[in-house]
């Protein structure tokens, strides 16, 4: 009785939480799609960056009361992603790396590099630091000032990092990754297919262990059948097409929305499998960024008109 109590009493800070989390994503609307981009690049992976992605908005949502002077909301925003990819680097034991000045001259420069050949490249040449700095300075427009307080340097070691790197780049090729095997064969995940396709709400849930976490990406999280059962699908599954795909290496599926101009990307999702039960899956649904990037990829049109989903 007493836990019911206090999980009573914590529903009105979490639904005020929810309308200032609201009003933080009206302010930081404009930067989204660039700071996306940029955590893509920064981590070298699409799925990699859509975690830092995530990490970075409910870190500097977080954090805001920190903050007790006037703050510009984008600067702001690269400076939580790059520290928090940086950190997340260390502890993984990788070397950061530091950035030298050296001889370098410290004007502007204005030869042009094939950016978008570089970013493919960037987090299999550099350091996470120089990753960070090259990104910032040539691709988001930061000033050579600004980039040197995110990543804690000076402005004449961004000017000569950026310089060395870009000589770099212009001498290195690298070879295509080679493609992940993948399977989409597990028999627990040809059955949810089905289940999702028929809007079979008990056959779904009969899937997923009781324990289990539906993880909604800066949506919602659930944390048993129950949860799901009284909460996402509380109003039951839209019986939409599903199908398994590979989107960047990844087998993923993917729920089409249909209209009068054809198969839409509803929802991206995976699920993670155990003892031939699903213990943890994992919705896009909400995330505007990944759904355009991954629908590009896939050479389909994303679901704009979702609902709960405010786009």
């Amino acid at each position: 009785m007493e836990r019911y109590q206090k999980e009573k009493d914590l529903q009105p800070f979490t639904e005020k939480n929810r309308d200032l989390k609201s009003e933080f994503d009206g302010l930081i609307e404009e930067y989204k799609q660039d700071l996306w981009n940029y955590c893509r690049y920064i981590t070298g992976s699409p799925w990699d960056g859509e975690d830092l992605f995530q990490e970075t908005i409910l870190k500097a949502f977080g954090g805001l009361y920190q903050r007790w002077h006037p703050t510009n909301p984008k600067s702001y925003l690269y400076r939580v992603a790059t520290t928090t990819w940086i950190d997340h680097c260390r502890k993984q034991k990788r070397i950061v790396g530091t950035l030298e000045e050296g001889d370098m001259p410290t004007e502007e420069f204005s030869d042009r590099l094939d950016v978008e050949e570089a970013l493919t490249h960037l987090a299999n040449l550099f350091t996470p630091r120089e990753s960070a700095t090259f990104l910032l300075k040539e691709v988001f427009s930061f000033s050579a000032k600004e980039v040197a307080g995110i990543v804690r340097t000076t402005p004449g070691a961004v000017y000569a990092s950026v310089r060395r790197m870009k000589e770099k780049l212009r001498e290195t090729s690298l070879e295509e990754r080679s493609k992940e095997s993948v399977d989409h064969n597990n028999p627990v995940i040809k059955k949810y297919l089905k289940a999702l396709s028929d809007g079979d709400v008990e056959a779904v849930l009969s899937l997923f262990i009781e324990e289990a976490q539906n993880d909604v990406g800066l949506g919602f999280q659930e944390y048993s059948k129950n949860e799901m059962r009284s909460g996402s699908m509380q109003f039951g599954l839209p019986g939409f097409r599903a199908e398994p795909l590979v989107l960047w290496e990844k087998p993923v599926i993917v729920v089409f929305y249909e209209d009068e101009e054809g198969a839409k990307i509803h929802d991206i999702q995976y699920q993670e499998v155990e003892n031939n039960k699903i213990v943890y899956h994992r919705s896009f649904y909400f995330r505007k960024e990944m759904i355009f990037a991954a629908a590009k990829e896939l050479g389909f049109q994303p679901q704009v008109n979702k609902p709960a989903a405010e786009w």
